[in-house]
């Protein structure tokens, strides 16, 4: 089979004003960038929201990551063509925008694969429409700002050694994970320590998804938390009034971005906090306008049901127009060998009791998703190498459950390869059984809500603070802010905060590191086990496979 990009490349997109007549949008409605994406403009976003109706909203999740691969976005855009294309719904997707640190690094990018595509590829996976590097700017610039504050004036007698603000790059460099700025002479600012994240995981980012206008977002940056004073006393971006600068630099970003799968779905590419360390969805916005405009409104959790799925049923839910009326969790036969097996030596041979072994893992996954009284479909990524034994074994293990599941090859085949999958998804998302139900109450205190999250979505029985958590749980609550929401971080490769702990293990303690408040996005972070918030680059980084010619056509992405 082609390359992924040779497929993206060799596929002709329709003009963007097409693409947007199929959900009833106009060419006044659209900013273009080029012939095959625009970004929405502010008349018609305030006239859609506008709009009473709202469709169905179909939330893809998955297993726990795998060097075998699971296919999330690949079913998430297969599925979306298939509703559109093959059952004739009007149906948008709406997904993050991918990192440019992983795409030359180690994980790739979030455009999907084979025939089950959003495009164009390349540039969604590299510059796109600016947004990252808005993003980046105005992060940068914030702490600029900060910095020059400490150094002119500093009438609030900031601290400078207790700065909570990072500065961001969309790359990974792992160089950059703890500096020290201002080093020299006086004139080069007050000395201090400092530190880089991934663009991606700055609470900037998940400002701008969580943001519904200029307004929300100039009040967020306004919120932000720069640090303490020397006499503890918190400061936050609006009593330095840097909050109007900072929100003019994202303005532009603000606006979701339209673009199109290879069968020409309509899809909302915007926004893109990871779901390790961040929140893990697309912008709200970008939903919100999907619901107006379609009948069906598929968007894409990052990693795994305790990760993305969590994060998604208990704090994006809630911003949202309506809640999930359906969640699908995408599995393969291969990544549940891999569960059981640890390793990917033999996954093309077929291993039914490593099947099963590693079904537990799902298993917990499934049923993390039903005990939000959300209806689920479990969809099996099928690979080449899956015999009909496993498939079947698969399809007959979930359905014991009580919990329907299909087989689907969207990656080799494009929409045809589930139609009878997405009328199961239709249909369940029809069956108005939803009633969400989160895993913790909106009034509990930050350890009650990190310690049901860990009991119900982790299986764990009990969780452990440092004495630093504490400390900075303490500090929260004399803020009074420890009852806002919690995002939790945490490896995305197991249940527990141990990446090498396959399977579905309980009876664990979960190790709680650090608690940090984002004042401006409205939630707690709670660091747990080993997470870095600036990854490094790999030994054989994606970047060495990548080139592009004299034309300008570009090689090796995937």
């Amino acid at each position: 089979m082609k390359t992924d990009i040779q497929i993206a490349q060799e596929t002709k997109e329709l003009p963007i004003n097409e693409i947007a007549a199929k959900v009833d949008l106009n060419a006044d409605d659209l900013e273009p960038y080029g012939y095959d994406k625009a970004k929405i403009n502010w008349q018609a976003i305030k006239r859609i929201n506008q709009n009473k109706h709202l469709g169905k909203l179909i939330l893809v999740t998955s297993i726990s990551p795998t060097p075998a691969g699971e296919g999330k976005s690949t079913i998430t855009i297969g599925l979306g063509d298939a509703i559109n294309n093959q059952l004739h719904y009007k149906t948008m997707i709406a997904l993050r925008e991918p990192s440019m640190g992983p795409v030359f690094g180690l994980k790739g990018g979030a455009t999907g694969g084979g025939m089950a595509q959003i495009i164009p590829m390349e540039d969604i996976n590299l510059h796109f429409t600016g947004d990252m590097h808005a993003l980046a700017s105005a992060i940068d610039t914030l702490a600029a700002l900060v910095d020059n504050y400490l150094y002119q004036d500093n009438s609030l007698n900031l601290d400078p050694n207790r700065i909570l603000l990072k500065r961001g790059l969309d790359v990974n460099d792992r160089a950059l994970r703890k500096i020290t700025v201002g080093q020299g002479s006086k004139f080069n600012g007050i000395e201090h320590p400092a530190s880089f994240t991934i663009t991606v995981a700055n609470e900037l980012m998940a400002i701008l998804c969580l943001a519904t206008d200029i307004n929300d977002l100039k009040n967020r940056i306004g919120n932000m938390l720069v640090g303490y004073t020397k006499d503890d006393q918190p400061v936050l971006v609006k009593q330095l009034g840097f909050q109007g600068a900072i929100a003019a630099l994202l303005a532009n970003a603000l606006k979701p971005n339209l673009v199109q799968t290879l069968e020409h779905t309509p899809a909302l590419v915007h926004g893109g906090p990871f779901a390790n360390i961040a929140h893990g969805a697309n912008s709200i916005m970008a939903t919100n306008l999907a619901l107006h405009l379609s009948d069906y409104t598929l968007t894409e959790a990052g990693f795994g049901s305790d990760l993305g799925g969590q994060k998604f049923m208990d704090f994006v839910a809630t911003k949202l127009a309506k809640k999930p009326d359906a969640s699908v969790v995408v599995a393969t036969v291969r990544a549940l060998k891999y569960q059981a097996e640890g390793n990917t030596g033999h996954l093309d041979q077929e291993n039914l009791p490593a099947l099963r072994k590693g079904f537990a893992n799902l298993k917990q996954h499934m049923n993390n998703m039903r005990n939000y009284n959300v209806p689920v479909i479990v969809l099996i990524n099928r690979f080449a190498t899956d015999t009909e034994n496993e498939l079947a074994l698969l399809k007959e293990l979930v359905e014991k459950e009580g919990i329907p599941a299909r087989v689907v090859n969207y990656h080799d085949v494009g929409s045809k390869g589930g139609i009878e999958a997405a009328q199961a998804v239709v249909d369940l998302a029809n069956s108005n059984q939803a009633a969400l139900k989160p895993s913790y109450n909106e009034d509990d205190d930050v350890k009650t809500k990190i310690e049901k999250v860990a009991k119900k979505i982790y299986h764990a029985a009990n969780v452990e603070y440092s004495a630093k958590a504490e400390q900075q749980i303490a500090e929260l609550q004399k803020l009074g802010k420890d009852k806002l929401p919690v995002i939790i971080a945490k490896t995305q490769y197991s249940f527990t905060d141990d990446k090498k702990v396959l399977g579905a293990p309980e009876g664990f303690t979960l190790h709680v590191k650090g608690i940090t408040l984002k004042n401006g996005a409205g939630f707690i972070v709670v660091t747990t086990g080993h997470v870095l918030d600036m990854p490094g680059l790999p030994k054989h980084p994606a970047a060495l496979d990548i080139d592009v010619d004299n034309n300008g056509k570009i090689s090796g992405l995937f």
